[in-house]
């Protein structure tokens, strides 16, 4: 059993991607970022950076005491090599995978954040940042549709961790700025995975563990989530 510490973000939704799409048996232990659970002391023992997803896998294929895995990339990982499942084994197509999914984690998610941050959060509506994400989200926007151009997933043939790793950050596309036909092999892939059962069962769990999924963040939240410091962290 995988104990999944989550909540409905898209960083949550990776890792439910991936374990509606192999079967694995995971329990949710929601952690409410809005009301600080993640600044539990037994969540911080497996999540130092107080964020989540992190997991906790109590039947390791090594067979030693349970794992635990912060960090979503490295959750996927993780999994992937677990399952032997959506990561390659040969080298070549293990790279393919490897560089876009460290791709996501580096650029993709970090700047899309920023992007809903300064238009979807922030007290202060400034001008000058919501361009400057909104305009590089256009650019990786991009980036993805010339990958996409002339293959139907990130890395090649076949769906793999990179393609659950960036679907998420796309699915709010509209506060984010974009017009999703403005690229059309993003657009496509888009829709690839959307329709995928498994896509929809792990984004039915959403409102499963947060009924207020999808409504307007309260202040008491935005409080909880863009006033930490080194001492609340």
């Amino acid at each position: 059993m995988i104990d999944l510490y989550y909540w409905p973000t898209p960083n949550g939704h990776k890792v439910t991607l991936f374990l509606e799409e192999t079967g694995l048996p995971y329990a949710i232990k929601p952690v409410n970022i809005g009301k600080g659970d993640q600044f539990a002391p037994a969540f911080l023992a497996i999540a130092p950076n107080n964020r989540m997803p992190a997991i906790v896998d109590h039947a390791p294929a090594s067979g030693s005491e349970p794992v635990s895995v912060f960090e979503s990339g490295a959750i996927l990982l993780y999994l992937a090599e677990k399952a032997g499942r959506f990561i390659p084994a040969d080298l070549h197509g293990r790279v393919e995978v490897l560089q876009w999914l460290f791709w996501q984690m580096g650029g993709l998610g970090p700047m899309l954040g920023q992007n809903h941050h300064f238009s979807q959060y922030a007290p202060e509506k400034i001008p000058y940042a919501i361009d400057r994400y909104v305009n590089e989200t256009n650019r990786l926007y991009g980036v993805l549709d010339r990958r996409l151009a002339d293959r139907p997933f990130l890395a090649g043939t076949e769906y793999s961790i990179a393609d659950m790793a960036s679907y998420p950050w796309i699915v709010p596309w509209e506060k984010q700025g974009q017009t999703l036909s403005d690229f059309p092999h993003l657009s496509r892939w888009f829709g690839t995975i959307a329709e995928r059962p498994a896509t929809k069962a792990a984004y039915a769990r959403a409102s499963e563990v947060n009924p207020d999924h999808g409504k307007t963040m309260s202040e008491d939240a935005k409080k909880v989530m863009f006033g930490q410091t080194a001492k609340r962290g």
